[in-house]
């Protein structure tokens, strides 16, 4: 009805200087149609209730989806949370750890690092390189750890291809450079100035305590 009355109210307009024209009135084209009757703002609130009524129905549907447990790891990542580059690869990983739950990630900067719920591994020797322990118990290190990491969340194929010999022995070659110098690359102190600052740090915060100090 709109669409009908506003098309001959675009002819009366066109030919508004036709003497035959002149004498009729728009309303004649919307006989029942009384704007009144539709309170302002109507329409446009129906509107708001039915979309925020969508929204909650598609929150209560992610709400219901199982996230995956944490206790149901396939590897350990042992990372340097004080290494700003290796916390950009860190924090992509964790992003997509949150739809897979197949890796726990343990800050070895952490002064609640513990060794002994880590296959033995102290703190200096996992800063040497990076360190992965699987649930088997199976600890692996440098490429390969790399390559099981992104397997379980998906990106096999970032590392797929240095299963592959010689570019293996290249990739190994080139992260084994990345590992010895990270530290002056980032910027930090050598690895004996950063043991000894842990150290004081942990005499200081923990006092007497023996098992706190170990």
């Amino acid at each position: 009805m709109a669409t009908r009355g506003a098309a001959a109210a675009f002819v009366i307009w066109k030919h508004r200087n036709n003497p035959s024209l002149r004498s009729i009135s728009s309303h004649h084209f919307y006989p029942i149609f009384k704007p009144q009757m539709i309170p302002k703002g109507c329409r446009y609130q129906i509107r708001a209730i039915q979309g925020e009524s969508v929204d909650r129905g598609t929150q209560s549907k992610n709400n219901d989806e199982p996230k995956p447990k944490p206790e149901n790891w396939k590897i350990k990542m042992l990372y340097d949370g004080d290494c700003p580059l290796c916390m950009r690869e860190v924090d992509m990983l964790k992003e997509r750890n949150e739809e897979y739950g197949t890796i726990k990630f343990v800050d070895i900067s952490s002064n609640d690092y513990s060794p002994q719920e880590n296959q033995g591994l102290n703190y200096e020797t996992v800063m040497g390189q990076i360190h992965a322990i699987q649930s088997d118990g199976n600890v692996v290190t440098g490429v390969e750890a790399f390559r099981k990491l992104y397997e379980l969340v998906g990106l096999g194929w970032v590392y797929s291809i240095t299963k592959f010999e010689p570019i293996g022995k290249v990739a190994d070659a080139v992260y084994d450079f990345w590992a010895k110098y990270r530290l002056q690359v980032t910027g930090r102190p050598p690895i004996e100035a950063i043991l000894e600052a842990r150290k004081k740090n942990k005499v200081e915060t923990c006092g007497d305590s023996k098992a706190c100090k170990t």
